[in-house]
C-alpha cells in the first residue's frame, strides 16, 4: 500500500486524485476498435476449433472470367500448382456485355469458380493478375456462409493455412 499513497498524495477532498487525461481515453478507445476484428476472429476460430462447428465467412468462392478455354485451364492449372485452391470449375461459355473505354461490348468468356480459404482470397488475386491476359481481370470472391461440413473440412484440409 506504500506505492499508492507515493503515486497518489493525499490532497484536499476537493482535489481527489489526478485522473487520465483525455489523451489516455482516448488511445484505449482506439486500440479496442481496432483489435477488435482480431480478438472476433480469435474468438470464433476457438470456438469452432471446440464445438467443431463451421465458421461462416472461413471459405470463399471467387469468380474470374477468361477469355478462352485454353486460358482458363491454365489460370485453372497454375492456382492449383500453387495451392490457392482445393477446386476449380472451369464453366461452358457465356455471353458477355459491359462497357470498357466508354464503349458497350460483347464477348463470350469461360468462367472459373475458385473453391478456396477466405485467408488466400488476396494472394490469389493478385498471382491471377500477375498471369491474366486481361489488362483488368475479373476476380470477385464471395465468402462461403454454409455448406456440406465434410465438403468445407475438405477445402480447409486442401489450401495449406498462411
Amino acid at each position: 500500500m506504500e506505492w499508492l499513497s507515493q503515486r497518489c498524495t493525499l490532497l484536499p477532498a476537493a482535489q481527489g486524485c489526478p485522473r487520465p487525461g483525455r489523451g489516455t481515453l482516448l488511445l484505449v478507445v482506439t486500440l479496442s476498435l481496432l483489435m477488435y476484428p482480431v480478438l472476433r476472429s480469435l474468438a470464433l476460430q476457438l470456438h469452432s476449433a471446440i464445438t467443431g462447428s463451421y465458421v461462416s465467412g472461413t471459405h470463399s468462392i471467387a469468380f474470374i472470367n477468361c477469355l478462352n478455354e485454353q486460358i482458363a485451364k491454365d489460370i485453372a492449372r497454375a492456382i492449383m500448382d500453387k495451392k490457392l485452391a482445393a477446386y476449380v470449375n472451369i464453366l461452358p461459355k457465356s455471353l458477355a456485355l459491359y462497357f470498357w473505354k466508354g464503349e458497350l461490348e460483347e464477348s463470350t468468356e469461360i468462367l472459373l469458380l475458385v473453391k478456396t480459404r477466405t485467408s488466400k482470397i488476396g494472394e490469389l488475386s493478385n498471382y491471377v493478375r500477375s498471369i491474366h491476359p486481361f489488362e483488368i481481370p475479373e476476380i470477385i470472391s464471395l465468402p462461403i456462409d454454409q455448406g456440406n461440413p465434410l465438403y468445407l473440412k475438405w477445402i480447409e484440409e486442401s489450401v495449406p493455412r498462411d
